[in-house]
């Protein structure tokens, strides 16, 4: 083999232009301290908080103290298998969460992995967990209605895309509930939905998949689970990872319902973290951030102006009470940053009134101007003449001769509290709102007896869909209800009743 020496000059000199000296710099730390989820690293003196950093057995771990000799990190991994001595790596990157359409109809945790059994979820699209919330320039008033098909909820406390409501209640009166319902009724309504599942069983969790697939509401839902079994980390990250997820879908002009159930859980996971990471407590242990825990993630829900793209996010967080007690650090605390509260009562869940709603005490801050004016129409009296009931019940307890102006409102009163009234998964839509609201305010079901009015409620919203669409669509085209219209409600109000009698 005749090998010419110009031959290998050339290739040398072509390997020589081609060579790229590639130095990878990467700033490392070591593991000082690793326990109950917490690792305390030494030597990363440029870390940001929030910075996503890497430790031995493919384990991340998030930043959240920044110490003049040491940084603490939580791990949002197992930290059997971390230990002292470890090196961690800078990564350069504040936690990222995946976005995007691949997750409608998946139950993920809050990295984005899939927790469903199913393949895993990939998408190429991320976004910060943490971000400022949009400035008062760059949002618009509320004024659309976000109808959750909860009879008393769109009369008495409506909510509006882009508000973000409270319920607030104790154990098993029905909280989730009422969230699951109002995912049940944006069916058609073109909003996606996301439900943050915080410290709940994962039991609890394929229950609340299962009801949703049954309803096919999981064809436009997104499940964001952090699970009591999961690490108190995780459980911090989870409403903030389904938050970020849902702006994606505000940005590009979409509307997002988003519901944290629960974010006295979430406080509480807060809290250990906080108590580890050795951050002073303040009232009830809880650490002073407390308040910005949530303030910061309840402004990021939003209606967005018009240049902007009009999208909107809006928050339905869950807070449990002990006993009822309202007053309560974390209650107060989540109450003075949301539009209002709906609070569901002991009492009258025991008493069969579901959804079990106080409505002296629950209120909404956008009111009237999330409500169409059909349902302003009939619902304007409904408050007063419940507080008036209410009043009056507790007197007649103790008066037997009663004028028959009170009884008659007694008899009103019980007869709209019934009305009020509603099976669970069973949302009702607007125009039969309106309508059987307007039977209760126009006292047409004084002469029914009380145990019959839900019955004659099934009856009349069968008898109007089939005998009198016309006025349905009517109420739905124009959502006001015309004197012309008044006319033939109660045409066919009388008709229903002479044939339910």
């Amino acid at each position: 083999m005749n090998i010419r020496p110009e031959e290998i000059t050339n290739v040398i000199k072509e390997q020589i232009e081609k060579y790229v000296n590639k130095l990878e710099t990467t700033e490392v730390g070591t593991v000082l301290q690793v326990g109950d989820g917490i690792a305390r690293v030494h030597g990363l003196e440029k870390a940001m908080a929030s910075e996503l950093l890497e430790f031995p057995n493919g384990v991340y771990g998030m930043v959240l103290n920044l110490e003049e000799d040491n940084i603490g990190v939580i791990l949002l991994g197992d930290d059997v298998n971390i230990k002292e001595g470890d090196i961690v790596k800078s990564t350069g990157k504040v936690v990222e969460v995946p976005v995007g359409d691949v997750f409608i109809g998946r139950v993920v945790n809050p990295l984005g992995q899939a927790i469903d059994g199913k393949r895993q979820v990939i998408s190429d699209k991320y976004r910060p967990m943490e971000r400022i919330a949009p400035g008062v320039i760059q949002r618009k008033g509320v004024d659309t209605p976000l109808q959750t098909g909860i009879k008393s909820i769109d009369v008495m406390i409506p909510i509006g895309r882009g508000q973000r409501e409270l319920i607030i209640g104790d154990r098993q009166t029905g909280k989730s509930a009422i969230a699951i319902d109002t995912i049940i009724n944006q069916k058609g309504q073109d909003v996606i939905c996301i439900y943050v599942a915080i410290g709940q069983k994962a039991s609890n969790v394929a229950k609340i998949m299962k009801t949703l697939e049954e309803a096919g509401a999981m064809d436009y839902t997104v499940i964001v689970a952090a699970n009591a079994s999961d690490p108190a980390p995780l459980q911090y990250m989870a409403p903030y990872s389904g938050v970020a997820m849902g702006e994606e879908w505000m940005e590009q002009g979409k509307d997002v319902l988003i519901i944290y159930d629960d974010l006295s859980k979430h406080a509480v996971a807060y809290r250990a973290m906080s108590l580890l990471l050795k951050r002073p407590p303040g009232r009830e242990a809880y650490p002073g951030d407390v308040f910005y825990l949530h303030s910061r993630l309840l402004e990021r829900a939003a209606r967005l102006s018009d240049e902007l793209g009009g999208g909107s996010i809006t928050a339905l967080p869950i807070i449990e009470t002990q006993a009822g007690d309202i007053s309560a650090y974390i209650p107060t605390n989540v109450i003075s940053i949301t539009d209002g509260q709906i609070y569901l009562e002991t009492q009258l869940f025991n008493a069969g009134i579901r959804p079990a709603i106080n409505a002296g005490l629950s209120v909404s801050r956008v009111g009237g101007a999330a409500q169409i004016k059909a349902m302003k129409k009939v619902a304007g009296s409904i408050r007063v003449e419940l507080a008036q009931y209410r009043e009056l019940e507790a007197f007649a307890q103790f008066g037997s001769d009663l004028d028959k102006s009170t009884k008659e409102r007694l008899e009103q009163g019980k007869r709209v509290v019934e009305i009020l009234k509603q099976k669970q998964y069973a949302p009702v839509s607007i125009e039969h709102q309106v309508l059987i609201l307007y039977v209760a305010v126009n006292k047409h079901l004084v002469d029914i007896p009380i145990e019959k009015v839900l019955e004659f409620e099934e009856k009349f919203f069968n008898e109007m869909d089939m005998k009198h669409p016309d006025i349905i669509m009517e109420i739905k085209r124009t959502k006001n209800i015309s004197d012309e219209l008044k006319v033939k409600i109660d045409k066919a109000i009388e008709e229903i009743k002479k044939n339910f009698k």
